[in-house]
């Protein structure tokens, strides 16, 4: 969440670059409104224990001298009404900012472009010119129904719609995706991740899928818990209300896990096929970093995600997020898009983020820079590394073969022992 004090100082320009997200947030003023009323009660509440104290004071005086300290004690016990009574006002007010704060997003970095939306991102660079085929090239659907590697009837009445089974070779590509990438990052130099698919209210609400995306989540009916949306959750509040040592950082992870989304807001989109389904593997990047060196580690995670594309051989670009099409807890965000044939397009495999403070603030998590320093909040980055299931879709694509087969990318071979998919040899 953003830092009150921040808005206080400053409410006109904070305003200003929230509204280029493309809303209005002019209820920042109102905000201020009711922390302006929030420590005028705390104020008043402070002079009355005052009062109080010495009343009590004095009532300890007379009957010490066997004097009357009746009116006295009504007085101690109309304070105790005033202070409870405050006490409660205060509460809703103090409930009623914080509520605020949890569904106001982050405040978009000074380089990210100003844009409506995702036809306003920036390309900052491609990698490799997108595929060409001397034949009509099909999508992953096709091939994976042609290959027998791909079940989505099968899957519907397991469960239903917009979930898939793996079988055969589709199945240990999606598995030797996994391996691969966790192997590469490891070598990086991130620390092996596998964290529980489930995470409770505190846990959504530090990364802020909580409280203003909770229609896309998947809630559990026991405990309040929710299936994992993405690795950035679990992950990220491993150190949740801890204190890391500025010696320590940046800490680097590398976290597999499989994720969950009820994708509420995109009915009609994507459902054939991969692209959008409601459970899929991921491999998450996660750094908790100081402040002032996040954005360098914000451009080496970026590196360290596209080097997966670049070992595979298979195109892509980068672009930065414009503000309208940031992420509600991101201060900066660069996508990866790969180029998928079958769409003849580029399409998201990965994004790539600094929250700086936004979730350490709600997941209070902090930094000491040397033993009896006073605790700073860290800088939380997360990036895809990568989407799993997107990346399967990618190579189905990209290496497919005139007569449908599909060629393993060299840097797979190993995982695989095969090269090919569909063919007998």
């Amino acid at each position: 969440m953003l830092d009150i004090k921040r808005i206080r100082e400053n409410p006109e320009e904070i305003i200003r670059r929230l509204n280029t997200r493309g809303k209005d947030f002019s209820y920042l003023r109102e905000l201020l409104v009711k922390d302006e009323e929030r420590r005028r009660i705390i104020a008043e509440v402070e002079d009355l224990k005052r009062k109080r104290n010495e009343a009590s004071k004095l009532i300890g005086e007379l009957k010490r001298k066997n004097q009357d300290a009746t009116e006295i004690m009504k007085e101690v016990a109309d304070f105790g009404d005033q202070i409870a009574a405050l006490d409660a006002q205060l509460k809703k007010i103090e409930d009623e900012i914080e509520y605020t704060l949890l569904i106001t997003p982050n405040l978009p970095h000074e380089s990210v472009p100003v844009g409506k939306d995702e036809t306003e991102n920036v390309e900052i660079r491609k990698s490799m010119e997108p595929t060409k085929f001397d034949f009509q090239p099909k999508d992953h659907y096709e091939l994976g129904l042609k290959n027998d590697i791909l079940d989505f009837e099968r899957a519907a009445k397991i469960t239903g719609s917009r979930f898939v089974v793996y079988k055969g070779l589709g199945a240990r590509l999606e598995r030797a995706l996994i391996a691969f990438m966790m192997d590469v990052h490891s070598k990086n130099g991130y620390k092996e991740i596998i964290p529980p698919y489930i995470v409770n209210r505190e846990s959504m609400t530090a990364t802020g899928q909580l409280p203003k995306f909770e229609e896309d989540a998947f809630k559990l009916t026991v405990n309040d818990w929710f299936l994992n949306p993405t690795a950035e959750v679990p992950t990220i509040n491993l150190y949740r209300n801890e204190i890391i040592d500025f010696e320590d950082l940046p800490l680097n992870f590398c976290s597999y896990t499989m994720a969950f989304r009820s994708e509420a807001g995109s009915a009609g989109r994507d459902t054939r096929g991969l692209i959008r389904t409601h459970q899929f593997n991921k491999v998450e990047l996660i750094k908790f970093s100081a402040p002032e060196t996040s954005y360098e580690e914000l451009e080496k995670m970026l590196n360290e995600s596209e080097l997966i594309l670049k070992l595979l051989k298979i195109p892509y670009r980068v672009v930065a997020l414009c503000t309208g099409d940031l992420g509600a807890s991101m201060a900066k965000t660069y996508d990866i898009e790969v180029w998928l044939p079958g769409q003849n397009t580029y399409r998201e495999i990965g994004s790539i983020s600094n929250a700086e403070d936004y979730q350490a603030r709600r997941g209070n998590i902090r930094m000491r820079r040397e033993k009896g320093a006073k605790p700073e909040y860290v800088h939380t980055l997360n990036g895809s590394g990568l989407a799993v299931g997107r990346t399967w879709v990618a190579i189905v694509e990209n290496y497919q073969q005139a007569d449908g087969s599909i060629r393993i990318p060299d840097a797979l071979v190993p995982y695989m022992g095969v090269e090919y998919i569909g063919r007998e040899k």
